[in-house]
C-alpha cells in the first residue's frame, strides 16, 4: 500500500470540511470507506475530523484493519453508536456531517437519539465527487483490470459455438477473468444471443446459441477493488448485410464520440456526438440508454455521459463509451470500451477486437 495516496485523499476531504465549517464527517458507505482508508472489509464506519481519523469495525476485522488502514486509529470493540458517542465527547465535537444518501431513516433516528447534543449535518455525494478523478494508483489498477478483460475475451471465443447455453458462456468467462488475476465479477454478465441481443441488459439465460446469432457479451472484473467493463458483439457462423451494417453504424458512432471526448466538455455533449449519428439513420429511439458512465471502485459511478447531463469531464476521469442499437425481434449491437479522460482527448484502456464484426466460424 502506498499511504501517500490515502494521505492525499484525506487532505482533499478535509479541505471540503473546512470550506463548509464542519468539524468531522461520519462515513457509512463501505465503498467510500475503502476509498479513504484502504480497508476492504464489509463492516466499517469512519469518523474523520480535521486532525484525527478513526476506523470503526468489529473484532473479526481488527487485524485486517491494522494492515490495510495504517493512517487510521482502529476501534474494534463496542457498538458503533457507543464508540461514536465517546469520540464526540472526547473531542468536544458539536457537529458532524453524515452521508445523507446512504443512511436510512431508522439509522438516522438512532444516531440522532444517541448524539442528542451534537448537530447532524447531511451531506450528499461528497466523497463520490472526490472519487470521480482518479489518482495514478487508481489508474494503474484500472489499466490492469482492462488488460485482464481484453485477454479473457479472446480466450472465450473458442468456447462459443452453436448449442452452448448463454449461461455457460457467462460462467466460463468469469472463470477466465479470475484465472487472469481478477477477484470477482463486477456485475451479472450479459450474454445475449439472437433475438435476445436486442435486450440491453439481457443477463445470461438458458437459451442455446444458434448458427447465425449475434451475441452480445458485456462483462467486467474486480481487480484489487477496481472494476472493468467491456462489451463486444460477435456473430456465430455467418452474418447478413443487415447485421454487418448495424455493427458498422454502432462502431462509427463510438469512434466519432471517442474523437470528441476530452476534458472540458459535458456529459451531454459526449453523448450527443454518438446519438446524433444513430438518430440520422432513423434509429434514435433504438438507442435508449446513455453513452457511458464512470468506473472505479464501483462499476457505475459518476460522471454519466447521457442527455441532460451538464457535468464537465475532467482529466483523470475513467468512463465507458458504449453506444448501442437494439431492434426487438431481430437483435442488437453494443460496443463498449473503457477510456481515460485527458486534457486533449482520451486514452483507450480497452480497444481490441472490434474493428469489424467478428464472425466465429471454426467449430
Amino acid at each position: 500500500m502506498n499511504v501517500d495516496y490515502f494521505k492525499m485523499r484525506l487532505s482533499r476531504l478535509r479541505k471540503k470540511l473546512r470550506e463548509q465549517n464542519l468539524e468531522a464527517f461520519f462515513i457509512t458507505n463501505p465503498v467510500n470507506c475503502r476509498y479513504l482508508s484502504g480497508f476492504s472489509g464489509s463492516t466499517v464506519n469512519l469518523l474523520i475530523s480535521l486532525e484525527e481519523a478513526y476506523l470503526i469495525t468489529d473484532f473479526r476485522y481488527s487485524q485486517q484493519a491494522e494492515e490495510e488502514a495504517p493512517l487510521y486509529s482502529i476501534i474494534a470493540k463496542g457498538s458503533m453508536l457507543s464508540v461514536l458517542e465517546g469520540l464526540c465527547r472526547d473531542y468536544s465535537l458539536k457537529s458532524i456531517a453524515f452521508e445523507q444518501n446512504y443512511m436510512t431513516v431508522y439509522s438516522y433516528e438512532l444516531l440522532k437519539k444517541s448524539l442528542s447534543e451534537v448537530k447532524l449535518v447531511p451531506l450528499i455525494k461528497t466523497v463520490e465527487e472526490l472519487r470521480t478523478v482518479k489518482d495514478l494508483h487508481e489508474i494503474s489498477l484500472l489499466r490492469k483490470a482492462a488488460e485482464i478483460t481484453e485477454e479473457s475475451f479472446i480466450k472465450i471465443l473458442p468456447f462459443i459455438k452453436p448449442g452452448i447455453q448463454e449461461r455457460d458462456v457467462s460462467l466460463e468467462l468469469e472463470y477466465l477473468l479470475k484465472q487472469e488475476g481478477g477477484t470477482k465479477a463486477a456485475f451479472d454478465f450479459i450474454a445475449a444471443s439472437g433475438k435476445r441481443s436486442s435486450m440491453p441488459h439481457g443477463v445470461a439465460s438458458s437459451k442455446r446459441i444458434e448458427l447465425g446469432d449475434l451475441v452480445t457479451l458485456d462483462f467486467g472484473i474486480h481487480y484489487q477493488g477496481y472494476c472493468s467493463d467491456m462489451t463486444r458483439t460477435i456473430a456465430v457462423g455467418y452474418a447478413g448485410e443487415r447485421e454487418k451494417n448495424l455493427y458498422q453504424l454502432v462502431l462509427q458512432a463510438q469512434m466519432e464520440a471517442l474523437q470528441h471526448i476530452k476534458a472540458g466538455i459535458s456529459g451531454e455533449s459526449a453523448d450527443y456526438t454518438a446519438r446524433k449519428l444513430i438518430a440520422e439513420k432513423g434509429l434514435g429511439k433504438n438507442f435508449g440508454h446513455g453513452l457511458g458512465h464512470g468506473l472505479g471502485l464501483e462499476v457505475h459511478e459518476e460522471p454519466r455521459l447521457a442527455p441532460g447531463i451538464k457535468t464537465i469531464l475532467k482529466s483523470g476521469m475513467v468512463v465507458t463509451v458504449e453506444p448501442g442499437v437494439y431492434l426487438p425481434g431481430f437483435g442488437g449491437v453494443r460496443i463498449e470500451d473503457m477510456v481515460l479522460i485527458q486534457e486533449n482527448g482520451c486514452e483507450m484502456l480497452t480497444q481490441k477486437y472490434k474493428e469489424e464484426l467478428l464472425i466465429l466460424e471454426d467449430f
